[in-house]
């Protein structure tokens, strides 16, 4: 079995998309091209870094256009420097 394993503060993100046809209230359906590109994903794999704020299986939030995207073993990830992670996504109970 391979793996990832990031290095230098570097951290892997999964950018896989699920294929879901989109369509407008009024039915069109919207191409890939016209689709704006999220800027969340989950946390795969993480190099050594310390007094890290996420851990993997955390959803960030990370800069646009921002990595370095490659395709390993089927599945499409984004390598991006660990400090173009802006935030972490978490689970609050509403008051």
């Amino acid at each position: 079995m391979k793996e990832l394993q990031p290095v230098n503060q570097n951290v892997i993100l999964d950018i896989t998309e699920s294929v879901v046809e989109q369509k407008t209230a009024s039915g069109i359906i919207i191409p890939d091209t016209a689709k704006e590109k999220s800027n969340t994903a989950k946390v795969v794999w993480m190099s050594v870094i310390d007094n890290s704020e996420i851990i993997p299986g955390d959803i960030v939030v990370y800069k646009p256009f921002g990595g370095t995207e490659i395709e390993f073993e089927g599945k499409k990830y984004l390598v991006l420097p660990y400090s173009e992670i802006l935030a972490k996504i978490v689970e609050t109970d509403e008051i």
